[in-house]
């Protein structure tokens, strides 16, 4: 055989021109996409923060693109079951998860899944994150973040807070409690809504609750407000102090929204599903419409997405090991 023809040299350039037909085929596909309905999963139940920033982003992107992107929620085991249908779904951009840090950062680090979501999924693009509202029962007699401390270190093991097992308000709770140092009983739900229910209803003493669902009940007066989880106060609400102002230092937690696509998914598809994504929420009636709502809108690149997602993991998976929480 010829030199030119080795077997490394073979490899090499079929190597080559694979990658080129790649290149071609992506950049084919982006041009026309998309040419048909997208589907934004959401992993959770409706009326949580998560598909409500997919609802809005599918509104805004259907104006913009002129295509419709449809929300579907898939429900189940902490949003495993949504966040593995679209792993498992054709890399061409028309099954899209809307996760959060639940599904990318605590989720990996609590339970066995058949996926890997650093490996199997690409980060198109941070949608918008939300403060949490630390909210009790009105009858509890606490005031602030201070007085809460003060009477769960009184009562060891009697408060109670709940949430879905898994999700970011638990882990919430799990930080308050190791940066307090205080013994508080979890109660599991099966989502954030029944758990702000009972807490209204005073079978649980409080909640740790994203601020969509939480607020308008602390407005209400069924819920007694305490602090918001952010550093700063959010400008919606500015009434409630932050936890780290009243009564407890550093403290700092929030819900982030993100859109992903399966890891294969073209380059130049996700980099349009970025740029698609950052014009329709740049709007400043939009940023104002989810700001009422206790969302505020962030748009980053898919490189920025990638380094702040490696930061999350590594931040909640040490809560996970600190609070003692066995990987189900």
């Amino acid at each position: 055989m010829h030199k030119y023809f080795s077997v490394g040299r073979v490899f090499f350039w079929v190597s080559m021109i694979k990658a080129a037909w790649l290149l071609s085929v992506g950049g084919v596909q982006a041009q026309n996409y998309p040419n048909k309905p997208v589907r934004l999963v959401v992993p959770f139940a409706p009326g949580g923060g998560v598909d409500l920033a997919a609802r809005v982003l599918a509104q805004q992107l259907t104006e913009h693109v002129k295509q419709s992107f449809v929300v579907e929620n898939r429900t189940g085991a902490s949003g495993i079951i949504g966040t593995e249908f679209v792993v498992k779904s054709p890399p061409d951009g028309y099954n899209l998860l809307v996760g959060s840090q639940t599904t990318q950062a605590v989720v990996p680090a609590m339970y066995k899944t058949n996926y890997d979501t650093s490996r199997d999924l690409v980060g198109i693009t941070e949608i918008a994150l939300s403060p949490m509202l630390i909210a009790v029962h009105p009858s509890l007699p606490v005031r602030n973040v201070a007085q809460l401390i003060q009477l769960a270190k009184s009562r060891p093991g009697q408060l109670s807070f709940g949430a879905a097992s898994g999700g970011t308000p638990h882990l919430t709770g799990e930080l308050f409690k190791l940066m307090a140092n205080v013994d508080m009983l979890f109660v599991p739900y099966k989502g954030e809504g029944p758990a702000v229910a009972d807490a209204m209803g005073g079978q649980i003493s409080m909640v740790f609750s994203n601020l969509p669902i939480a607020l308008p009940q602390a407005k209400s007066g069924r819920l007694r407000a305490l602090a918001v989880t952010s550093l700063q106060r959010v400008p919606s609400a500015p009434e409630y102090p932050t936890a780290a102002e009243s009564g407890l230092p550093g403290f700092d937690a929030i819900t982030w929204f993100g859109l992903f696509a399966p890891a294969a998914t073209p380059h130049d598809i996700v980099m349009k599903l970025y740029t698609d994504s950052a014009a329709a929420l740049s709007g400043a009636d939009i940023k104002d419409r989810m700001a009422i709502q206790g969302l505020f809108v962030v748009a980053s690149n898919p490189e920025a997405f990638a380094k702040f997602i490696k930061i999350e993991v590594a931040r909640w998976s040490k809560v996970v090991k600190d609070a003692k929480i066995k990987p189900q």
